[in-house]
């Protein structure tokens, strides 16, 4: 097991569509692990590989309060269920903004387990926005674009300067 590096916004990478996986072998499985690890030790509640420079359609969630109750899925499809609830949301690859976002209150998804297996999970609250944050992730967008342009220029502009500082 190995830590992963988180990419930062405004890294380009984070805008990469992932691929879907067809190989269901020991290197996904390695994968998930790091990334289950990395998640945890962020702190965080999920994780996408394209946030850790992988682009691929693998997340890894854990919204339970000891950590003991792991996802992880593969090449996951979502379909967004009942109204719009809007709720704080914050990102590993945006650290240090929490901003309010609109998200449906429930999910169904269909993905794959590390063996390829099909599986199907339906959802609420705080694991629904999770899965579709993490989703997100896969298609290259961020939480931020959902917000107005001045915030978005304002949460930019915070994050290339704290980029620049960092280099």
């Amino acid at each position: 097991m190995s830590l992963l590096n988180i990419l930062l916004h405004p890294d380009p990478r984070l805008r990469t569509r992932a691929a879907v996986v067809s190989a269901f072998d020991a290197t996904l499985a390695t994968l998930a692990e790091d990334m289950l690890q990395t998640m945890y030790a962020a702190p965080g509640i999920g994780l996408a590989a394209t946030q850790v420079n992988v682009h691929k359609q693998v997340i890894v969630i854990d919204v339970s309060e000891n950590n003991d109750n792991p996802l992880v899925l593969v090449n996951p499809k979502l379909e967004l269920l009942g109204a719009k609830v809007s709720g704080d949301e914050g990102c590993l690859s945006v650290p240090g903004v929490y901003e309010r976002v609109d998200r449906s209150e429930r999910v169904n998804v269909r993905a794959q387990d590390l063996t390829g297996a099909p599986f199907e999970l339906s959802a609420d609250e705080l694991l629904a926005v999770c899965l579709q944050h993490e989703c997100d992730h896969l298609q290259g967008k961020l939480f931020i674009d959902y917000l107005s342009s001045l915030k978005r220029n304002r949460i930019n502009k915070k994050l290339r300067q704290l980029a620049t500082e960092r280099d």
